[in-house]
């Protein structure tokens, strides 16, 4: 509807011919007509295309308040934030000096809403508009309060003579004042239990009880939740009650393919490759930075309750192509190319992002933890390029005796030096060619190094930062 025609009265809203909808319904509603259009539903939602996004599909059309169940860096947050866009753009309600609640203008909850109806001419109560993107509210379980997110008792107003079972006691918390919107709770297990009765008694009676007393009134709210499996299925995390009230209970995952963790990955980063420091990424980097967040899940090193989130790649993805961007401006190499010494530096994106099994690691440093898991990325990815492209003519040139000093700031000219050429089925191996660039070079001779070393094929010296391989 144009901002211009925008009915600004309840009368001139009731001409119109608007009428009230339940949020559910509205994006029930919105829903079905962006499917049938055959719009793109969830945009930015990677791998979930058969598995998650048919099941959420199903609890929007079912009307339900509805739990993301699943290992962080799952997209959970994401998805409910995007259950908005099925929202109507704007919706009326009712311009009510200090009432916290954005009235249904036909249908208003509070005395307020209720008395301004029946008081004053339809002509004369005034209408305003909200906008979708104010209709989403989001809260972090863990130290949220009672009053936090449903309300409680405001003395002030009890002093004025307001009665305790009256909405009018109270002072609003979150849910209340979403209304007519989306409320959404991540780390639901972590949640008090007394706040926990509260949402139990707004999903199941549309009410709110402060502290023994029934403040009755119907909220209109979607509700959304996010949990971890582990927590939430941990007898006494979360109450039975409450569990039973949820209608859809959704499970994310991560990758299935490391093909879809790349894409995710390329997306999140955000980074532009381009301008006038631009970085050519060989894919089997890529490959190699998505293998150690899949490494990860599986380390015994890493408490696999905890899970790797994706935000792991995605943090080693940027300080990998801003180490290979340092050298490029540095020695003034273009265009930077990422190579396997740049990973020496992922301890600082991995740090505080995977959570040691202590049982597992058997007293190693976290970035101990971190070299094994990169070191077995690299070895993964070698030994499918090993498969592939087989691996004689590259031992074959290494079994010569050849010694080469690898290094993040060791000018590319060096590796060309020592390495004059890589076997032509290698060249189409890297899907680049390393014999027409010395930066494409020296970032296919590291990984060849590396995978070389990983699969115990040659020895290595490390001194001062610089890592010395060679074949005796």
């Amino acid at each position: 509807m144009p901002t211009c025609t925008k009915p600004t009265t309840l009368d001139a809203l009731r001409e119109n011919g608007w009428g009230s909808r339940s949020v559910k319904q509205e994006i029930h509603d919105n829903f079905i007509a962006a499917l049938a259009r055959g719009d793109e539903l969830f945009p930015g939602i990677i791998g979930f295309d058969d598995t998650v996004i048919p099941d959420l599909n199903n609890a929007l059309i079912a009307m339900h308040d509805t739990l993301f169940l699943g290992e962080k860096g799952q997209a959970k947050s994401r998805l409910m934030r995007l259950i908005g866009r099925f929202l109507d753009e704007e919706i009326p309600y009712l311009d009510i000096p200090g009432c916290p609640v954005h009235e249904d203008p036909l249908h208003p909850i509070t005395t307020a809403g209720r008395e301004l109806l029946e008081r004053s001419p339809a002509d004369e109560i005034p209408i305003k508009w909200w906008r979708r993107e104010d209709r989403y509210a989001e809260r972090l379980a863990p130290g949220t309060k009672f009053a936090d997110i449903i309300g409680e008792i405001d003395p002030a107003k009890l002093a004025r003579g307001t009665s305790l079972s009256a909405e009018d006691s109270l002072h609003f918390g979150l849910i209340p004042r979403m209304h007519r919107g989306i409320f959404a709770l991540n780390e639901l297990p972590d949640l008090d239990e007394l706040v926990q009765v509260g949402l139990f008694n707004i999903l199941e009676e549309r009410d709110v009880q402060i502290r023994g007393y029934p403040v009755r009134f119907d909220i209109d709210v979607l509700i959304l939740f996010s949990a971890n499996p582990t927590t939430y299925n941990r007898s006494g995390k979360v109450i039975p009650q409450l569990k039973d009230r949820i209608g859809s209970t959704i499970q994310t995952h991560y990758p299935r393919q490391r093909e879809i963790g790349i894409e995710i990955t390329r997306q999140e980063a955000g980074m532009s490759l381009d301008g006038e420091y631009p970085v050519v990424v060989p894919p089997f980097m890529e490959e190699i930075i998505e293998e150690v967040s899949i490494a990860a899940r599986k380390s015994k090193y890493v408490d696999q309750q905890s899970g790797v989130s994706a935000r792991l790649s995605i943090a080693n993805y940027r300080t990998m192509v801003a180490n290979a961007r340092q050298r490029s401006i540095r020695l003034g190499e273009h265009p930077a190319v990422p190579r396997i010494s740049d990973l020496g530096h992922l301890h600082t994106s991995c740090l505080g992002k995977l959570e040691l099994d202590m049982m597992g690691t058997h007293q190693m440093s976290e970035r101990q933890v971190i070299d094994a898991i990169v070191a077995e990325a690299i070895k993964t990815v070698f030994e499918e390029y090993v498969d592939e492209h087989g691996l004689d003519e590259i031992s074959d040139i290494f079994a010569k005796g050849v010694k080469i000093e690898v290094g993040d700031m060791l000018p590319s000219k060096t590796y060309a030096e020592r390495l004059e050429r890589v076997p032509p089925v290698w060249e189409k191996a890297f899907e680049v060619n390393p014999a027409g660039d010395d930066a494409v070079r020296a970032s296919c001779v590291e990984f060849v190094l590396a995978g070389l070393y990983a699969s115990d094929r040659i020895s290595r010296s490390q001194h001062h930062g610089r890592i010395t391989y060679e074949i005796a």
